[in-house]
């Protein structure tokens, strides 16, 4: 299976965006490492409504890179900057599997990854976490999905207050299933 990337923005109390879908408490300030990032992905992942919400920044932010939208409204659409896939998520990122891509960045938004975390999708979780409180809006993690264990890869904290955490799917059994204490 391919390697799949969450690389994702959310507010200190876990919201990807304002109850409207807004974003425009994310800091703009730096680049974060994203240029870096970006130049690694060769695929970007998301959903329907992320899709929607990236049309309205105006010039589509993804050029150069594959662009999947996992829709079941568009299915047999066509657009110029991306494909509309639809079925099952393990399938289509097999298929991708098969191709010369190595690495696909799941962009969002919630359905999409809690749908990746309940089939064990994530690889690698990029979490900038904004020293913002929303109080409420869309969820980071949107659940039911079965808890896991990661690893803390990394951390950085920023002048700005942002910090930036970075973890890895732990190899070890899911959380709840552990053998007794060693």
């Amino acid at each position: 299976m391919r390697s799949l990337d969450l690389y994702i923005a959310c507010s200190l109390d876990g919201y990807i965006a304002d109850p409207e879908g807004g974003v425009d408490w994310l800091f703009t300030d730096q680049d974060y490492g994203f240029k870096e990032f970006y130049e690694a992905v060769d695929v970007v992942l998301m959903g329907r409504l992320t899709w929607e919400k990236a049309l309205s920044f105006g010039d589509w932010p993804y050029q150069g890179k594959r662009s999947l939208v996992f829709s079941s409204t568009h299915v047999g659409e066509t657009n110029e900057d991306v494909e509309f896939v639809s079925g099952e998520l393990t399938k289509v990122l097999e298929e991708l599997s098969l191709e010369d891509e190595d690495r696909t960045w799941l962009v969002g938004g919630g359905h999409l990854i809690r749908s990746c975390l309940e089939d064990d999708l994530v690889e690698r979780f990029h979490l900038f976490v904004h020293p913002v409180l929303l109080g409420e809006g869309l969820p980071l993690f949107p659940g039911p999905f079965p808890r896991r264990r990661l690893r803390l890869d990394s951390c950085r904290a920023y002048d700005s207050g942002l910090v930036e955490l970075r973890y890895v799917r732990s190899e070890t059994t899911p959380v709840g299933e552990e053998e007794g204490p060693r």
